[in-house]
């Protein structure tokens, strides 16, 4: 046996050993009563998933986050481009998420985030992205990687692609031309549609009908939970209904879903939205998706009662809650949105042993 294939060899035995351990078990400590918690999928992206991500983390230690890959700017873009990856950029911001508020979570929470900055080709890139990337080279499989890193990590949970081929985010876009405002075009690339002029329409992912994951599909008809949003609307929240499997997972799984609503539009994708706008297109784009809860701030939504009528299409009530920070920013406090999170499970959730 070659050296590189007896490294192999103990990294992914390492992994297999670590897999379905906690924590707390993975670095020696007290194992999690198993059992006690709900079984929580989150689905997202970006800022909006480590949002949600490190709301859960606080009330069950039975959280994977499925994330989007079809980002394509930056450090994340680069590698894409270089090597044929995966987007890294998306599952670091999840890891780091899942790190704990110990100094081993912390720690390492900054070292995965952190970016270079120099006159070379490292610029920008961050530590995180390397990381991952040279482990699924080394390990050649995506899951196995992701796993290995949030051992490293201690991560409350586990992050896993929604599929294991790289796609392409493409809109139609009604007056991205300033020139032809009347006239609908085609924009490219997750980063472009992010920060799109006009008025976004629709989204769908190329190649149109890609794989999911298969641990992602297994996730969300295990869960007890399945959480959609916040985030990006089109680039990271309805990605995930484009995935064939995953959407007939979230058709048929036995979990309870909710979807959680932005603070406020995102200039670009959603400005001018209104709470139940953001529903409206989620329809369009899955219109056979059922909910059970739409969860949102009560001081972002003007008018209730339209987003009680956007939300019964669904089959979902709204709830309200105080989830935002107290300085004014439109970003998620992670101890109000776990709070929210927490009550919503114990007053819609089936009887569970979590209870």
């Amino acid at each position: 046996m070659s050296g590189r294939t007896l490294r192999l060899s103990r990294l992914r035995r390492v992994v297999s050993e670590g897999r379905g351990d906690s924590p707390a078990e993975a670095r020696g400590g007290r194992a999690r009563r198993r059992g006690t918690q709900p079984k929580v999928v989150a689905l997202g992206g970006g800022m909006g998933l480590s949002a949600s991500l490190a709301a859960l983390r606080r009330i069950t230690g039975d959280l994977t986050a499925v994330v989007t890959v079809a980002d394509d700017g930056g450090s994340s873009g680069r590698l894409r481009d270089e090597l044929g990856v995966l987007p890294p950029g998306d599952l670091r911001k999840a890891l780091a998420a899942l790190c704990g508020d110990d100094d081993w979570g912390q720690t390492w929470a900054r070292v995965i985030q952190h970016r270079f900055q120099s006159e070379g080709d490292l610029h920008e890139h961050a530590v995180g992205n390397l990381l991952i990337v040279a482990l699924w080279e080394q390990l050649g499989d995506h899951v196995q990687a992701l796993d290995l890193v949030g051992r490293l990590l201690g991560a409350h949970g586990r992050v896993l692609p929604m599929s294991a081929v790289p796609l392409e985010l493409q809109a139609l876009v009604k007056g991205h031309d300033l020139e032809h405002p009347d006239e609908i075009g085609t924009v490219r690339g997750q980063a472009n549609v992010a920060l799109t002029r006009g008025e976004v329409q629709s989204v769908h992912l190329v190649p149109n009908d890609p794989p999911a994951v298969p641990e992602a599909v297994a996730a969300v008809q295990d869960a007890d939970w399945v959480v959609l949003g916040p985030g990006s609307w089109f680039s990271s929240v309805i990605p995930h209904l484009l995935v064939p499997e995953l959407l007939d997972a979230l058709s048929e799984t036995k979990a309870r879903r909710i979807l959680s609503l932005n603070l406020a539009p995102q200039p670009g994708e959603t400005a001018g939205f209104s709470p139940q706008r953001h529903l409206e297109v989620l329809g369009r784009h899955a219109p056979k998706l059922a909910l059970d809860v739409v969860l949102a701030d009560q001081a972002a939504v003007p008018d209730r009662a339209l987003l009680n009528e956007a939300a019964e299409r669904f089959g979902a009530t709204v709830e309200l809650a105080p989830v935002a920070r107290t300085d004014g920013t439109p970003r998620h406090d992670p101890e109000l949105l776990a709070a929210a999170y927490d009550r919503i499970f114990r007053m819609h959730g089936r009887i569970g042993p979590w209870r």
